[in-house]
C-alpha cells in the first residue's frame, strides 16, 4: 500500500461511467497470450481482484470454466455486469469486496489476476492470502502498460493528448500533491512486486510483452473521459468546481487540436507471472 496512505471508498467515486470510453485497451492478443502461458483449457477458475468495469475479466472468461471478479466499487461492478450482459458473458460471479477482505468464502483458483491494482492493496497480507487461495501450480498474474516507450517512435497523423498541460491543470485544482481519495500520495505508488512475491513464496517468474503499436484517434470527448477516469482526477475530487474544471480543460485540448482530433499509440502489454509451489 502506498506510504502514509489509507484507502477509501472514494478512490474511483464517479470515475466507472468513464472507463470504457476513457482508457486505451490492452494489447490485442494478451488473453491468448496469456492463455499459451497457462496452459489454458477452459477448466479451473480465474479471480480478478480489482476489476473494475471487467474489461480484463471479460477478455479471460472464455479461457476458464468459472471467474469471479471483485472490487469495492459498486458502480465500477455494475459497469461490469451491464459489459456481460451486452456481450453475453455467463460465467462471472462480481463481488463487492476489498482484497484485504480475501478469501472471503470464494473458493480456490487456478489463477489470480491484478490488473493495475495490486499498488492499492496490503501487499504483503493479500500475496500471503491469494497464495492459499490457489491451487498447487496455479498464478499469481499482475498486468500493466508497459512503461518503456517505443525505441525508434513514429510520427503521429495528429497531435498527442497535452499530458503535461492536462497535470498541471489537475495541480492548479487540486494541488501539487496527487491525490487519490482522501488522502495523497506522497511518494506515488509502490513497485517491487518481484520482492513481495518473493516474501510470500512464489516462484517460477515469467514475464512477458504482448507487443500493441497501433496508433488510434481520440476526440477531445475520449481525452475528457481518460481524466476522469483516473484515481488523481476522478470527478469527486473537484467538488462543485468540477464543471469549471472541465470547462479549461476542454480549453487546454481546444489549444493542442483545434479540430479536436488526437492520436495516441497503444502501449504494449506487461504481464507477470509468479507460480505457487506445486508442492507445498
Amino acid at each position: 500500500m502506498p506510504d502514509g496512505w489509507q484507502w477509501d471508498r472514494t478512490l474511483f467515486r464517479g470515475s466507472a461511467a468513464y472507463y470504457d470510453q476513457g482508457r486505451l485497451p490492452y494489447a490485442p492478443g494478451f488473453a491468448d497470450r496469456l492463455a499459451d502461458t497457462l496452459g489454458l483449457d477452459r477448466r479451473g477458475r480465474l479471480l480478478d481482484v480489482g476489476c473494475g468495469p471487467g474489461t480484463v475479466t471479460l477478455a479471460l472468461a472464455g479461457h476458464f470454466a468459472a471467474v469471479v471478479g471483485v472490487d469495492p466499487d459498486p458502480d465500477m461492478l455494475a459497469e461490469a455486469r451491464r459489459r456481460a450482459r451486452r456481450i453475453g458473458v455467463d460465467n462471472v460471479r462480481w463481488v463487492e469486496a476489498r482484497a484485504e477482505d480475501l478469501p472471503a468464502d470464494l473458493g480456490v483458483f487456478r489463477a489470480v489476476l491484478f490488473a493495475q491494482s495490486f499498488h492499492w492493496t496490503d501487499r504483503d497480507r493479500v500475496a500471503a492470502t491469494v497464495l492459499d487461495m490457489l491451487v498447487p501450480g496455479g498464478a499469481f498474474v499482475h498486468m500493466s502498460d508497459h512503461k518503456e516507450p517505443p525505441s525508434r517512435p513514429v510520427p503521429l497523423p495528429h497531435p498527442a493528448p497535452p499530458f503535461e498541460r492536462i497535470r498541471a491543470l489537475v495541480r492548479d485544482y487540486l494541488g501539487e500533491v496527487r491525490r487519490a481519495g482522501q488522502g495523497v500520495l506522497v511518494n506515488g505508488t509502490p513497485g517491487r512486486e518481484d520482492l513481495v512475491l518473493a516474501r510470500a513464496g512464489f516462484e517460477g517468474f515469467q514475464r512477458l510483452i504482448v507487443p500493441a503499436g497501433e496508433v488510434v484517434e481520440r476526440g477531445a470527448d475520449d481525452v475528457v473521459a481518460w481524466v476522469f477516469s483516473r484515481s488523481d482526477s476522478a470527478p469527486h475530487l473537484f467538488g462543485d468546481r468540477r464543471d469549471e474544471f472541465e470547462h479549461d480543460l476542454r480549453g487546454v485540448l481546444r489549444d493542442a487540436s483545434p479540430d479536436g482530433v488526437f492520436a495516441e499509440r497503444l502501449p504494449d502489454t506487461e504481464i507477470m507471472v509468479w507460480r505457487k509451489p506445486s508442492v507445498v
